[in-house]
């Protein structure tokens, strides 16, 4: 038939060119985006954003893909900004404090006091979301939602009563926050990684530690120490940024079903985090370690030291920290 008719060959060929380019074109149309976080698979906050992605994928019927590289195994927690924001990756996930030394609007959330519970928190976020992202946007960088840690409090190897049982001791530190606190109650702030810690607190090299009853039950810490002060110091949070670029890329329907589960993403988080504290503090209790409150001198010490770090805060951020408090007193009126 071919030889006989050799224009229908090259017509079907043509036909079946066309056909598995368009076919071809079709598998390839999907976006892929890598998407790294510093944290390991069990930690609450990247379960949290695996459904995040899982949502996208299931709005967009696969058209965006979200691949999450846990535990730092894709980049290095301090580098995950600058990555979105030079385009090696589209998203990524950091605390918002590592942001600090670009601007102090990144830390209000570590400011010892000026919000140690939930609602106060919530509220925080809310009178400084705004402007934090007015800052990113000035980077080309979008913020999509932020999700906070429990509530900070202080493990030592003794009880805590006195403010004077603070002084002189070697205390871990992960950020210029915690670094402050250390100073102003008179310990030694020490540089400490999670993964080291149960071999700093061995081996003498920290004495107490400022973190989550969620980072003090995942590393076991009744393997080296004893006791957990409950401060409620305040909530850091994580925030997952993208790259302006990256998301300007996407149809207005795949964007919106991005931003639809990050708002999804960022309420279920909240509450994933309430039910960590309440769930890491029950662990750490059946563990061994005493859980306790600060005592009223402790406390007097504490809210001390968040009036200091709070006008110190304040000097740092300008305009922006004076707007962003302005607005936090008006939320809590």
């Amino acid at each position: 038939m071919t030889a006989r008719y050799p224009f229908l060959a090259l017509t079907t060929a043509a036909a079946l060119g066309i056909s598995l380019a368009t076919l071809g074109s079709t598998a390839q149309a999907a976006t892929e985006w890598d998407m790294p976080t510093p944290y390991g698979d069990m930690t609450f906050h990247t379960v949290n954003i695996r459904e995040f992605a899982d949502d996208v994928r299931e709005a967009t019927d696969g058209e965006l893909d979200i691949t999450v590289h846990s535990n730092g195994s894709l980049i290095g927690h301090a580098e995950i900004k600058n990555s979105v924001r030079r385009g090696i990756v589209p998203i990524g996930e950091l605390i918002m404090s590592r942001l600090a030394n670009e601007n102090a609007i990144f830390e209000v959330d570590s400011v010892p006091y000026l919000a140690t519970g939930y609602e106060d928190a919530q509220s925080l976020w809310e009178a400084s979301r705004e402007i934090i992202a007015e800052e990113l946007a000035a980077q080309q960088l979008r913020i999509l939602f932020a999700v906070p840690w429990p509530p900070q409090g202080i493990y030592t190897q003794h009880a805590l009563e006195e403010p004077d049982d603070l002084k002189n001791l070697s205390m871990r530190a992960y950020n210029t926050a915690s670094e402050r606190i250390a100073q102003l109650v008179g310990a030694v702030p020490t540089q400490v990684e999670v993964p080291d810690i149960p071999t700093a607190f061995s081996t003498g090299r920290v004495d107490a530690m400022i973190t989550s009853p969620a980072t003090g039950a995942d590393t076991k810490a009744w393997d080296y120490l004893s006791h957990f002060n409950h401060a409620q110091l305040w909530l850091p949070k994580n925030m997952v940024i993208v790259s302006d670029q990256a998301f300007s890329r996407l149809d207005e329907a795949t964007q919106q079903a991005v931003l639809d589960a990050a708002a999804e993403a960022e309420t279920r988080g909240w509450e994933m985090s309430r039910q960590e504290t309440d769930d890491a503090l029950a662990v750490l209790k059946e563990n061994g370690i005493e859980v306790s409150e600060p005592t009223p001198e402790l406390a007097a010490l504490l809210k001390e030291v968040g009036e200091t770090m709070t006008e110190e805060w304040a000097g740092r951020a300008g305009d922006q920290g004076a707007a962003i408090l302005e607005a936090y007193e008006a939320a809590r009126d």
